[in-house]
């Protein structure tokens, strides 16, 4: 009765078990996972914000495929100060970036074709390909170091129904810029690029050698992501947009086929369109608090766990950082014993497709108390585990 797309395992994983029993005992935890900007004690302009929400022209239904131009005139602004020169009538408004890759699955493939996608990266690229009935085939970023993309292995997976290369840039959770000498590799390829840059704002380590936009490649088609979600800290605005580039006569017919799905969807809203010149402006005040975050965090990690058997990996940018852990268990037994044993929450490595040691994955978007609380915590659980201290988990189950 129902399709194969949404036929996905529903059944808790043992962390999420873990953590309910947690909660139904009444016992804290300190959750280094925290992905959602408006629960984490950040300053927002709240009275303007409000205001804005309240403009009589969200009362007004102004339908466009594209969204309204003032709006597209706005990303334009935006794309404008970082050096590019984007013409608004080559930006398309969606209610999210989710929306967005599904846009340009739709655009791109057909059922049964498949895509790239790298790992380690952010599982919800499988999801979002599966239900356009399409395939995903990873390649690898690889460390020795620092993150970058194997070119060879991207190569390696293009397959005779490939349709398109997808890059997350910096990626999550590895935090890794695409490089520019990257990016022309890819493009000699011959393929579409789709391109996530939601959290190209928040550079941490920045390497000069880091492509400021896939719109830096002119030779294929490609498609810049982004949106209101982490460029202001405001997922529930629920807007964001695709921005086309390259090749002139591939870009007037992309547009025109996008047109035509836009139209069927007609997503964003009239009350955050209305408010995007007021959003954008009162951003500042909360970016602003957040970068300093992610840079404290960051800087904090290599303090707390200097001298210890947990190894920080560089971040170049984003808001999530990565822990490489002993190997001495599996990274969900490492994920099982810091909740049970020490009531703090991690995402472990493997949900991200991981290889090698164990790692897990922490959020710097975590407010200060519990941030500095879990770190601790972490280098005590490890340290007790090494050593084999009683109380210390050493068979975890197995990473499924």
């Amino acid at each position: 009765m129902f399709s194969h797309r949404t036929a996905l395992v529903r059944e808790p994983n043992a962390l999420s078990q873990a953590l309910a029993r947690r909660a139904a005992s009444g016992l804290s935890v300190l959750d280094l996972t925290v992905g959602n900007p408006t629960r984490a004690e950040l300053p927002y302009e709240r009275d303007g914000l409000l205001a804005a929400l309240a403009a009589p022209a969200a009362l007004v239904y102004e339908p466009h495929p594209f969204g309204p131009l003032a709006a597209r005139e706005l990303v334009a602004a935006m794309w404008d100060e970082l050096g590019f020169a984007v013409d608004p009538g080559r930006i398309v408004l969606t209610a999210s970036t989710s929306e967005a890759y599904s846009f340009l699955l739709k655009l791109l493939c057909n059922p049964g074709d498949d895509v790239l996608v790298p790992a380690p990266s952010y599982p919800l690229l499988e999801h979002l390909a599966r239900f356009e009935c399409v395939g995903v085939r990873p390649y690898t970023l690889a460390y020795d170091g620092a993150w970058f993309v194997d070119v060879a292995s991207v190569r390696a997976a293009v397959g005779p129904r490939t349709r398109a290369i997808l890059v997350v840039s910096p990626n999550n959770p590895t935090g890794n810029y695409v490089k520019r000498a990257e990016l022309n590799a890819l493009a000699e390829l011959g393929l579409p690029i789709l391109s996530d840059e939601v959290f190209a704002p928040f550079p941490l380590a920045r390497p000069e050698s880091a492509a400021r936009s896939v719109l830096e490649i002119d030779s294929v088609p490609v498609f810049a992501l982004s949106g209101l979600s982490k460029l202001a800290a405001l997922p529930q605005m629920k807007l964001g947009w695709i921005t086309v580039g390259g090749p002139e006569p591939l870009v007037e017919e992309a547009l025109a086929r996008l047109e035509i799905l836009a139209d069927a969807f007609l997503s964003p809203g009239a009350p955050v369109l209305a408010a995007l010149p007021r959003l954008l402006a009162l951003r500042k005040t909360t970016t602003a608090s957040l970068q300093a975050r992610l840079e404290r965090h960051a800087a904090r990690l290599t303090e707390a766990f200097r001298d210890t058997t947990v190894t920080p990996l560089p971040i170049e940018g984003g808001w999530y950082a990565v822990l490489r852990l002993p190997a001495v268990r599996s990274d969900e037994a490492w994920a099982l014993g810091l909740l049970e044993d020490e009531g703090v929450l991690v995402h472990p490595g493997y949900l991200f497709d991981f290889e090698g040691p164990p790692h897990a994955v922490v959020s710097l978007l975590t407010p200060e108390a519990p941030f500095e609380a879990g770190l601790a915590r972490i280098a005590r659980y490890a340290e007790r585990a090494t050593r084999g201290a009683p109380g210390a988990r050493s068979n975890g189950a197995s990473q499924a």
